[in-house]
């Protein structure tokens, strides 16, 4: 039997590609079983779409969310006002490409970010206001049908793996 495998963003799993060239490691024995177990597929689709490390922050603009950007009704913009909407599109298909690919139905993706933000986001001001939303990448994977957890949901996502 093959067991199904979770996309899960890269910064989760330890690797330096966040905009300021930082982490989020996620400690959590379920995420070390699943990578042993060769479940896991990494992505960020930040980088995967060109953009380096470290980058400027970006933000959805005007308290959008993905879903709107995907619409070509809202836009991300980095801190210093340069629009990066293409970017982080091209950023999103691509990761919806690797679900595809590797037949993944679940992601694990990092809260906040206007790419991988599953319950929230932040407003579009840079002042770290968080609302409810969710980033172009998890908007698009979800469109599609696979089910988006964020890294503090992962017993909800062992749950539905197991179930």
């Amino acid at each position: 039997m093959t067991l199904a495998k979770v996309l899960v963003s890269a910064c989760l799993l330890g690797r330096p590609v966040r905009y300021n060239g930082s982490a989020k490691t996620l400690q959590d024995a379920l995420l070390d079983r699943w990578i042993s177990e060769g479940r896991v597929v990494s992505v960020c689709p930040e980088v995967m779409a060109g953009l380096p490390t470290p980058r400027p922050p970006a933000e959805i603009a005007n308290g959008e969310s993905g879903a709107a950007v995907i619409q070509r009704d809202g836009r991300i913009v980095e801190a210093d006002g340069n629009d990066v909407t293409e970017t982080y599109l091209a950023g999103a298909r691509i990761t919806l490409e690797h679900a595809a690919r590797h037949g993944c139905r679940y992601a694990l993706l990092t809260d906040g970010s206007p790419s991988c933000g599953g319950s929230f986001i932040y407003d579009g001001t840079f002042k770290g206001r968080r609302i409810n939303g969710e980033g172009v990448t998890a908007a698009l994977l979800r469109q599609h049908g696979i089910t988006v957890f964020s890294h503090a949901e992962i017993s909800s996502l062992a749950a539905a793996l197991d179930g």
